[in-house]
């Protein structure tokens, strides 16, 4: 088993995220009410799991083994990624400014705008951290180097967000997915 199994598997969940996102995104542009409280749990999802949880075993696990094994963290794969862990951190920013627009009354442009531009990065990113970068890690390290990975992700997750956090937002995600992602 590869450690970056892990992070397919997350993945996946943060897809299912971003699909629920989007159509609830959607929804609201186009005039229907939509939960607010659901749309800033959205929001703390992915604070949470996909950038504090995920993005964290990348960028603190992941990346630093695969530049031991000579990949530069400036260029190529790994920079890519940083880059756009950044401006997903950004569009995150934007959506929780645009909230506090909405609870104050505001238009709820700022939020769309962010939320339509954290979907559509994240799905881009997802799609080159499985098909190139997860492939290298696969491809140059050692059995035993994804094994110590995975001992460190587990560690990751108990300190970052706690036992049965993990499973709590997966069960939210899939509720967010049912009640928004068109079908």
């Amino acid at each position: 088993m590869y450690a970056t199994d892990e992070l397919r598997h997350e993945h996946e969940i943060i897809l299912h995220l971003i699909a629920a996102l989007s159509s609830a995104t959607e929804q609201l542009v186009a005039g229907k009410l939509i939960n607010t409280a659901d749309l800033a749990d959205m929001v703390e999802a992915i604070r949470t799991f996909a950038d504090n949880c995920h993005h964290g075993k990348e960028e603190d696990c992941l990346f630093p083994a695969m530049e031991a094994m000579g990949m530069s963290r400036e260029m190529g794969p790994i920079g890519v990624m940083l880059h756009e862990h950044e401006m997903g951190r950004k569009f995150v920013r934007g959506m929780m400014n645009g909230l506090e627009d909405m609870k104050a009354g505001q238009s709820h442009q700022s939020f769309a705008e962010n939320a339509s531009g954290y979907v559509s990065l994240l799905a881009s990113h997802i799609f080159k951290e499985n098909n190139i970068l997860f492939t290298m890690a696969e491809q140059s390290m050692s059995p035993a180097m994804h094994a110590d990975l995975k001992e460190k992700f587990d560690s990751i997750e108990r300190e970052r967000i706690g036992e049965g956090v993990h499973e709590k937002i997966h069960a939210d995600v899939h509720r967010w997915f049912d009640l928004y992602a068109e079908k």
